[in-house]
């Protein structure tokens, strides 16, 4: 066992494609209380293809980009949906939208579950008689996938060249519900990780910094800059409720000042682009100043302020299959071991003597 899985966790699903469905003949039987007499119990048979043939829709929006997605004709996948609603006694799919039902939302969430058992079940069974193989879907933040994901694929390749290994950029808030769901098995996300059903170890810590032209007035300034000079000019800000304006807000509050916002969002790389375009400066991470901008663009300390932590984050419950458990410790061990860590990164190794 690797990582810190101290016990089972609920783990990978990643996407329904055809390279990765696995084909299962026996039928597995859901148990229902019928609805108008509770002292009669009955079996419902259902097929996994028809599962698969549910969540494909939910995953790719209608009956014919989930037939591709199967390696199927779009005659059967109807033919998987309706025989589950028969078995089920509900309509699970609007076929005049094409959306799930509330009560077809119900079914994939479960069915979720149900395929990512399936999946680890082939994953270790192939563990003890061959090197680790599976797929693997990883969220991750922009700012972290920058200098993370070279390194993940350069050591990928020597030490687990059979794992297919699919990244999903986005936002905390965007990656933490599909990570409890398990269209996700792990997530690079930063702290701090909201989530209940989550659990995380850090990677490492950056600075906050701001970003400006070097022809911007507070370019022109010495040593780390304070809230309160700050508060003088009109800064692009993440928006309120992610992690890093919380941080912000926090030192801004006890400092005593409120920062003006020209603008604010949900995507860093955004607010980047905004800056370097010359609509402003902006509080970012230190890894959003690429080395080829250093020649235009600065990157101020400011007074006060916490390091942004980045951490992974996988589901609290359940076991993992064994490519998850590879790729989590894989990614713990490229990240602690870097050679060159971006300018204003603090590795575990590190934080010590901060």
């Amino acid at each position: 066992m690797v990582g810190p899985f101290a016990k089972p966790s609920d783990y990978s699903r990643g996407g329904l494609s055809k390279a990765g469905l696995i084909q299962y003949v026996a039928p597995t039987s859901i148990f229902q209380v019928h609805m108008t007499d509770t002292f009669h119990l009955y079996s419902r048979c259902v097929e996994i293809r028809q599962l698969e043939a549910l969540v494909s829709i939910a995953e790719h929006g209608s009956f014919s980009r989930a037939a591709d997605a199967l390696g199927t004709v779009q005659s059967n996948i109807s033919n998987r949906v309706a025989r589950l609603e028969a078995e089920l006694g509900t309509e699970l799919v609007n076929r005049a939208t094409g959306t799930l039902t509330e009560s077809g939302q119900i079914v994939v969430e479960r069915a979720w579950r149900i395929l990512i058992e399936l999946r680890a079940i082939a994953s270790d069974v192939s563990e003890l008689n061959a090197d680790i193989s599976g797929q693997v879907t990883l969220g991750m933040i922009g700012t972290a996938g920058r200098w993370i994901v070279p390194l993940l694929l350069e050591n990928l390749r020597l030490r687990f060249s059979k794992i297919n290994l699919r990244i999903s950029e986005g936002t905390n808030s965007a990656l933490e519900p599909r990570l409890v769901n398990g269209q996700l098995d792990l997530a690079v996300l930063a702290w701090p990780v909201i989530a209940d059903e989550l659990t995380e170890v850090d990677l490492f810590t950056e600075d906050l910094v701001v970003i400006a032209h070097r022809d911007h007035p507070l370019a022109q300034l010495s040593g780390p800059l304070a809230f309160s000079t700050l508060a003088q000019h009109d800064i692009l800000l993440p928006m309120r409720g992610t992690p890093i304006r919380r941080e912000i807000d926090e030192a801004a509050r006890q400092a005593g000042v409120e920062l003006n916002s020209l603008i604010e969002l949900d995507g860093l790389r955004t607010i980047a682009s905004m800056t370097f375009d010359g609509h402003g400066p902006s509080i970012l991470p230190a890894t959003m100043l690429s080395p080829h901008l250093r020649a235009n663009f600065v990157a101020l300390p400011i007074k006060n302020i916490a390091k942004r932590r980045v951490v992974l984050a996988s589901r609290r419950f359940g076991f993992p299959a064994a490519p998850v458990r590879a790729i989590h410790a894989l990614l713990e061990d490229v990240v602690a071991n870097a050679k060159n860590p971006p300018e204003g990164v603090y590795l575990p190794s590190q934080r010590s003597l901060q």
